[in-house]
């Protein structure tokens, strides 16, 4: 059985979208595209290194394909090992629609439910770059086996987020973490069952406190 991790670049406010250039998903109005040129540093470029220095397929959505393809096949120079790495790897892209995927070795998945028959194969693990939508799918059906996060110490307070709505709640239990002298956090988390709460409150609410409760229910609060 393969895992599936994943892997994202994102802001203090887990915004996601177009860290590479200003043209590689303007969609929505953003207006941020790039923001990664002057953010990237020594430990980024390691933590990509590692994820990437094992047999590994790629699981995309389709517009994170789409650029990809665009790219990764053209590049020359220091980048040109790892288009060529992504060249051999297998491109398994979750679309439902019936768009020529021309990039060698790329396969249309056509659902969750065939990522899930995916994953149950034999092969190398699928590693996820950008596809923000498919987060909140693969951790509704339980198949996210690790999530790699690179937080930069920016704000861009719009954008594309990598838990947008839709996303089912769960606890996330680190198990690795580093942090660059330029303030990078480098963490991975696996899954930790459900989200557990408490309350710090005493257990004799105070007459204030009773009061903003009926004000709650009220819908007046």
């Amino acid at each position: 059985m393969r895992k599936i991790i994943g892997s994202a670049f994102v802001s203090l406010d887990g915004v996601m979208q177009a860290p590479g250039g200003p043209t590689e998903d303007p969609t929505g109005g953003f207006e941020h595209g790039g923001w990664l040129f002057n953010s990237f540093d020594e430990a980024a470029g390691k933590a990509i290194g590692d994820l990437f220095n094992r047999p590994f397929d790629l699981l995309l959505g389709r517009r994170t394909y789409d650029i990809f393809a665009a790219y990764w096949p053209y590049v020359a120079g220091e980048q040109k090992p790892m288009g060529e790495m992504f060249d051999r790897a297998g491109k398994y892209v979750v679309t439902h629609g019936d768009q020529k995927l021309d990039w060698q070795n790329s396969h249309r998945v056509s659902s969750i439910e065939a990522v899930a028959q995916l994953k149950n194969t034999d092969g190398p693990d699928l590693i996820i770059q950008g596809s923000s939508e498919l987060y909140p799918q693969l951790i509704a059906v339980g198949l996210l086996d690790r999530l790699t996060l690179m937080t930069f110490p920016i704000v861009l307070g719009s954008g594309k987020r990598l838990f947008g709505d839709g996303t089912q709640s769960g606890a996330m239990r680190m198990i690795d973490h580093t942090v660059s002298p330029q303030g990078t956090v480098i963490a991975s988390y696996e899954s930790a069952g459900p989200v557990k709460v408490g309350s710090f409150a005493s257990p004799e609410p105070s007459k204030a406190e009773i009061s903003r409760q009926k004000a709650i229910a009220e819908g007046t609060w």
